[in-house]
């Protein structure tokens, strides 16, 4: 009995709600069409219900925590594994408002900061990023030495440190107001360090500073650390083509100078050369590099030749340069010198060739050199900072190194892998132990002859003083000839 009348309950209670929901039991009422609607209108009952989930779940869903800070991907890394464009590493999707200081610190050869939001000079060793950020609870402070040596302890010691840090505009006041205002970044370098050395020159800064400057197309002022009247003498015609605005040194311009935007530190990407893959555009290379030179020289060289036209019958002149291919031999004194230069020079003259013997020391005006190699279809020197010309020729040319006892790792990794990055027919000329100057210092069986490598591996030192500070070339112009042999039928074909 008790049965029945739980089962007259649910009953009921099934009834009840078949007539509060009766399309979406799919039952019929005693509507007389209402059985023909019910199956829309379910649909779209559904489609509301989905619809209505989603706003309410759509921020858990889709939210992302966004980092505070800059993640930006470690050069040796790219280098070796995923190549990772200059956009993706040097521009974060930040909204304009965003006052930030990050640096990345992961990079083998060079650190390299960026700021933003209203940033302000304090010479000699502070950047100032003025912040109203209600969300700034602490002091941001970073500390770089900009420049492109990070691993030499000993070279990077002679670098001034540079203080990167915010300052709260509510608590400190507005200190250091602006005197000097720009409208486009800042990229701030150093030109200490081995400056001086023309391979360090280009290796350490001119060719970093392209690759860090391009993406701005010259609207960018370089402001230098530790800075050279004489290197801006020397570079100026290359800084025009990188950037639109004067120069500011660093330490002495003690005015306050303001920007949006500033990057500290340069890129590297290895031994003079351009890694496309790292940078904006993925196609970017050391020829693009070289092109820069070619239109800062240009216009100096051009009146040069203006200049010889008219000392010289126009039609003389380019009938004799015509006629035998150009060699251009940068002579050296003292160490790793070619002892018997007079002869090699006699002998390349008699095998065809027209030989331009180049002496440049530091008050040589560069576009003289530009323009003396780049006009020449083969150029010869032994190892040493010399050899950075390379980067002056054009591609198709031919580049042979002379490489003394000791320097074969050197040689080949500094100018030669650039050389044929370059597009130029690169030559290693690897003297032989009679060839040096070594072979009347030492016996003939001593490892400093017969097995240089097992001296360079002690380390730095003994390279340097054995094989670069003590070294002289004597060629076997017969051997050598055959090279010259060889490059003068390529270069008349």
């Amino acid at each position: 009995m008790m049965r029945q009348n739980m089962n007259k309950v649910a009953q009921i209670k099934v009834d009840e709600s078949t007539k509060l929901f009766p399309y979406v039991f799919g039952l019929k009422s005693s509507c007389g069409n209402c059985s023909k609607r019910w199956k829309p209108k379910l649909i779209y009952l559904l489609l509301f219900s989905l619809i209505s989930s989603c706003f309410v779940f759509a921020p858990q869903l889709l939210y992302f925590p966004y980092p505070s800070s800059l993640f930006l991907i470690d050069s040796s890394i790219i280098e070796i594994e995923n190549r990772v464009s200059e956009t993706d590493i040097e521009s974060p999707k930040t909204s304009q408002n965003d006052e930030s200081i990050s640096c990345d610190r992961n990079g083998y050869r060079s650190d390299i900061c960026f700021m933003k939001g209203d940033i302000r000079t304090h010479s000699p060793s502070s950047i100032f990023l003025y912040t109203s950020n209600d969300l700034t609870d602490h002091v941001l402070q970073e500390t770089i030495k900009p420049y492109t040596r990070k691993w030499e302890t000993s070279i990077m010691d002679t670098i001034g440190e540079l203080k990167l840090m915010t300052k709260d505009v509510k608590v400190s006041g507005d200190k250091h107001k602006c005197e000097v205002n720009h409208d486009v970044p800042a990229l701030l370098f150093s030109t200490g360090g081995y400056t001086g050395n023309l391979y360090h020159e280009f290796n350490d800064g001119l060719i970093p500073l392209y690759i860090t400057s391009k993406r701005f197309n010259k609207k960018v002022v370089f402001v230098i650390a530790d800075y050279h009247r004489w290197w801006e003498m020397k570079y100026g015609d290359v800084l025009s083509q990188l950037s639109d605005y004067p120069l500011i040194d660093f330490n002495k311009d003690k005015r306050t100078h303001c920007f949006k935007e500033a990057i500290v530190g340069l890129r590297i990407h290895g031994e003079l050369t351009v890694d496309p893959s790292q940078m904006q555009d993925a196609t970017t290379t050391i020829n693009e590099f070289r092109n820069v030179l070619d239109r800062a020289y240009r216009p100096r060289i051009n009146r040069l030749d203006r200049q010889e036209e008219q000392r010289f019958h126009a039609r003389v002149a380019k009938r004799r340069k015509a006629h035998r291919p150009k060699l251009a031999l940068f002579s050296r004194t003292g160490s790793r010198g070619i002892t018997n230069e007079a002869l090699m020079v006699k002998m390349a003259q008699r095998i065809g060739f027209e030989v331009e013997v180049l002496r440049p020391d530091r008050t040589t005006e560069l576009a003289k050199i530009y323009r003396a190699v780049n006009s020449s279809n083969v150029m010869v020197g032994v190892h040493g900072a010399a050899m950075t010309h390379f980067l002056f020729m054009k591609p198709g040319g031919v580049f042979i190194q002379i490489i003394p006892l000791g320097t074969d790792w050197a040689a080949e990794t500094y100018y030669g892998e650039p050389a044929k990055k370059l597009g130029l027919d690169y030559i290693g000329y690897k003297i032989l132990s009679r060839e040096s100057s070594l072979y009347g210092k030492y016996d003939k069986n001593d490892p400093i002859l017969r097995d240089p490598n097992s001296i360079t591996r002690k380390g730095w030192q003994f390279t340097k003083g054995i094989y670069l500070n003590d070294q002289k070339v004597m060629l076997d112009l017969h051997r050598f000839k055959k090279v010259l042999v060889d490059v003068y039928a390529k270069s008349i074909s």
